[in-house]
C-alpha cells in the first residue's frame, strides 16, 4: 500500500481491497473516537488496544511507512527515467484489479451499471485535471493531506494524483527526503483528520450499501486508467505551467505505442504489464490463504 501509495495514479486502496483487508482497515479506522477515552478509563489500554484493532493497524502502518520511506527515491527515477515501462506495469496491476472489484458486485441492474459509469466517468474527469500551483504553507499542506487521504483509501483514486493536483506532491516528497519534521506532521496531522472523518462514511456505505458502493469503486478503477496509459504525447508547443523549480506541465494525450513520440519498449512494456497482472492476481490467492 505505501509502494501504491507513492505513485500518481495507482491507490493503495486498491491494494488494500484485492488483499482482503479493506473491510478490516475501515473497522479499525473508524473505531478510533472520543469513546476511547471512556474505555481507557473504565478498561484500562488493553481494552483500547483491542478495540482499534491495534496490532493490525500497528504491522500495517508501519509497513506503509517503511515503504515509503525506502522506494520513494526508487519509484521517482524511475518515473523520471523509465516512464512507459513503470506505467505499464501499473497499467496491468489496475487492470487486474477491475475483474477483481467488479466480480464482488453480486447484482448487475441498471442502477449498479449506470453507478459504474457515473465512477469512471468521475474518475476520468479528475484525472484530466490540471496541477495547481502549490505552495508549503501549514493551513495548506494539512487541507492537502485531508483531501488526498481520502482518495488513497479509494480504490481506483490515487491519494498521489491528487497531492499532484493540488501542487503538493513533489513538496511533500522532498519534505521526506529532508526530513523536514513540522512539514511532515502537518502533512500526517491533515491525513489522520481527514482519514477518520472518511473512513466512517465509506464503512457505513460498504455496510448498508455494498452493491452499490463496489459498482462506483469498480468504476472508479476504470477511469484512472486515463492518468496510467503509458504512451502519452505532449499537445501543444508551449507547457500549461511552469513550476518555480523550472518543472514543465504539458498537456498530454495518450495515443498507441507506434504513434508515439518516443521509443515505445513495446515488448518489455508487454511483459511488465502481464507481470503487474499476475502479481494481482497472486495477491488474491494470497487472501485466501490461512496462517
Amino acid at each position: 500500500m505505501g509502494a501504491a501509495d507513492i505513485v500518481p495514479g495507482v491507490s493503495g486502496g486498491t491494494i488494500a481491497f484485492i488483499s482482503g483487508i479493506y473491510d478490516r482497515l475501515l473497522g479499525a479506522i473508524s473505531s478510533v473516537d472520543l469513546s476511547l477515552f471512556k474505555t481507557l478509563k473504565t478498561d484500562g489500554i488493553s481494552a483500547v488496544w483491542r478495540k482499534v484493532d491495534g496490532t493490525f493497524l500497528l504491522f500495517l502502518f508501519a509497513g506503509m511507512i517503511s515503504s515509503i520511506l525506502l522506494l520513494s527515491g526508487p519509484i521517482q527515477y524511475l518515473l523520471n527515467n523509465q516512464p512507459v515501462l513503470i506505467w505499464s506495469f501499473f497499467f496491468g496491476l489496475v487492470l487486474a484489479s477491475i475483474w477483481l472489484v467488479g466480480r464482488q458486485i453480486k447484482t448487475y441492474n441498471s442502477r449498479n451499471v449506470l453507478l459504474f459509469i457515473l465512477g469512471a466517468a468521475v474518475a476520468f474527469w479528475i484525472t484530466s485535471l490540471h496541477t495547481l500551483q502549490g505552495n508549503d504553507g501549514l493551513i495548506y499542506i494539512f487541507i492537502s493531506g485531508a483531501i488526498a487521504i481520502c482518495a488513497m483509501i479509494l480504490p481506483g483514486i490515487s491519494g498521489a494524483f491528487i497531492l499532484l493536483i493540488l501542487g503538493v506532491y513533489k513538496i511533500i516528497l522532498e519534505a521526506i527526503h529532508d526530513k523536514n519534521i513540522k512539514l511532515i506532521a502537518t502533512f500526517g496531522l491533515g491525513c489522520i483528520v481527514g482519514l477518520l472523518a472518511f473512513s466512517r462514511i465509506l464503512k457505513w456505505l460498504l455496510l448498508h450499501k455494498r452493491t452499490q458502493t463496489l459498482a462506483i469503486l469498480t468504476g472508479f478503477l476504470l477511469g484512472s486508467l486515463n492518468k496510467i496509459w503509458p504512451w502519452k504525447n505532449k499537445v501543444g508547443t508551449e507547457p500549461i505551467h511552469i513550476h518555480s523549480d523550472g518543472r514543465e506541465e504539458w498537456l498530454m494525450k495518450p495515443v498507441l505505442p507506434n504513434n508515439f513520440q518516443g521509443e515505445s519498449e513495446l515488448t518489455l512494456a508487454i511483459l511488465l504489464f502481464v507481470v503487474g497482472i499476475i502479481l494481482i492476481l497472486a495477491m488474491s490467492r494470497l487472501e485466501k490463504i490461512k496462517p
